[in-house]
């Protein structure tokens, strides 16, 4: 066993997501084995910028030992306890409190969980609950956009509107509907103004409410920019246009924040930065900067009151749980890496990088091959086409993208590729400084320059 590689020992025995299975069988994973800052280090002592930090979640980097020393410190105090069956901890209190604080839904409440997937799945088997205590039982289905990305539980893959990720899995479930991606390089008609394209696609929704009944439709459910589905931006008014179709029917507005919370977008939610006004939200990623596997459900109070409503109604008893909800370990260190966002006032510093980081991205305008920038904050995509003119994409889709991924890591700098067309995303931790973007857009010029 010990004269066999890491990766070898990996294909032998791990299952992976999102992967080749057949290839990681043969060829096995690339191991990272260190992290310091904004880089990490293979096996063979190669280093890396990881500028999609790691899935959209290290936002503090690699090896911050503030929160590193958080955890050790609430491992000796109180390593596990459940805050199930009238129990609590005091982590999960204060980084309830402290979230509360934060987020733009007054008097909200909070549930603890473990993934965004979790997250998402609980909060739309909480609102059945709630619809059902209320007395709307038949007020249950969900209208997420086409693209989207919500994970991999049932229920959340249910709400992703990509369809390779339906595929083989007998997914969505009934009840989970899907509206226009809001994306206006590739849906606008000719000559259509993003303001009108964004009232279309309003119009749209409303139609759909409509062909389902209003008194069917509990929710819609949208990241404030679509991560996964290839980091759209929605034009300006879309939102506005959105929420007001929500309100005429009495259709609560879910804000998955798993991707854009917490200082990505230049904001603490992305809900700021776009102007919507959720009725509930998840939270997961940079709650922790992913160095402990957490995520939180933020309610308004009117639902929250709903839930109590049900509970009263079943004899006093809330029957829902989980046994890693408030991890007093994970609760400790995302409430020290939300402290550490406030002390380094992190958010003025992703507006100001940010600003660097936008330019470089213009930059690649001109190339042949990019067909259009996305950028807000420190999160970002570029998007590869056949044809600048027309907008046609690559046929097949994927390949050139994955092509240029590899020869970006070749060069040391990791990006990720969506799955939709042929698109390369940037998401690199909120700490990076302007020399480390302009080492990722050096090698990302450079491994494009092959392309020509």
């Amino acid at each position: 066993m010990k004269d066999r590689s890491l990766g070898e020992r990996d294909a032998a025995h791990f299952v992976h997501g999102y992967t080749d299975l057949s290839e990681n069988r043969e060829k096995g994973p690339v191991v990272i084995t260190r992290g310091d800052g904004v880089r990490v280090f293979d096996e063979d002592g190669k280093g890396y910028l990881e500028a999609a930090s790691g899935m959209w979640c290290t936002t503090l980097g690699f090896g911050e030992q503030e929160l590193v020393e958080a955890a050790i410190r609430q491992m000796r105090k109180l390593p596990y306890y459940h805050t199930l069956a009238g129990r609590s901890v005091t982590p999960a209190i204060e980084l309830a409190e402290k979230l509360a604080s934060l987020v733009p839904i007054p008097d909200a409440r909070i549930f603890f969980a473990v993934s965004g997937s979790e997250a998402n799945d609980f909060l739309i088997k909480f609102l059945w609950y709630y619809n059902n205590a209320i007395g709307r039982p038949k007020k249950k289905k969900v209208i997420a956009r086409k693209n989207g990305f919500h994970g991999a539980t049932i229920a959340a893959t249910s709400l992703t509107g990509l369809t390779k990720n339906h595929a083989g899995f007998d997914l969505p479930l009934p009840g989970f509907l899907h509206t226009d991606d809001p994306n206006y390089y590739h849906g606008a008609k000719a000559g259509e103004s993003p303001e009108e394209y964004a009232t279309r696609l309003a119009d749209s929704l409303e139609q759909m409410i409509l062909e389902e009944g209003p008194d069917t439709v509990m929710a819609f459910m949208a990241e404030p920019v679509t991560g996964g589905g290839g980091v759209v931006i929605p034009p300006p008014t879309y939102y506005e246009k959105i929420q007001a179709v929500l309100r005429k029917y009495d259709v609560l507005f879910l804000a998955d924040e798993v991707i854009t919370g917490l200082g990505r977008t230049g904001n603490y939610f992305g809900c700021e930065t776009f102007g919507i006004q959720p009725d509930a939200m998840t939270i997961a990623k940079g709650l922790s900067s992913a160095y402990q596997p957490i995520s939180a459900i933020v309610l308004s109070k009117e639902i929250y009151e709903g839930l109590v409503a049900g509970s009263d109604a079943a004899g006093g008893y809330f029957a829902h749980g989980a046994t890693y909800a408030g991890h007093p370990v994970a609760a400790a260190v995302a409430l020290r890496a939300l402290e550490l966002i406030e002390e380094r006032d992190l958010i003025s510093h992703v507006k100001r990088v940010g600003a660097h980081f936008k330019e470089r991205l213009e930059a690649l305008k001109e190339h042949p091959l990019v067909g259009e920038i996305r950028c807000v904050g420190l999160m970002a995509a570029v998007e590869l086409v056949a044809d600048k003119e027309s907008h046609r994409m690559f046929d097949p889709p994927g390949l050139v993208a994955k092509r240029l991924k590899q020869r970006t890591e070749e060069l040391g700098v990791i990006t990720r590729v969506v799955p939709c067309g042929d698109s390369i995303a940037f998401a690199p931790p909120l700490i990076i400084t302007e020399e480390e973007i302009d080492e990722i857009f050096d090698r990302f010029e450079e491994a494009l320059a092959m392309e020509q």
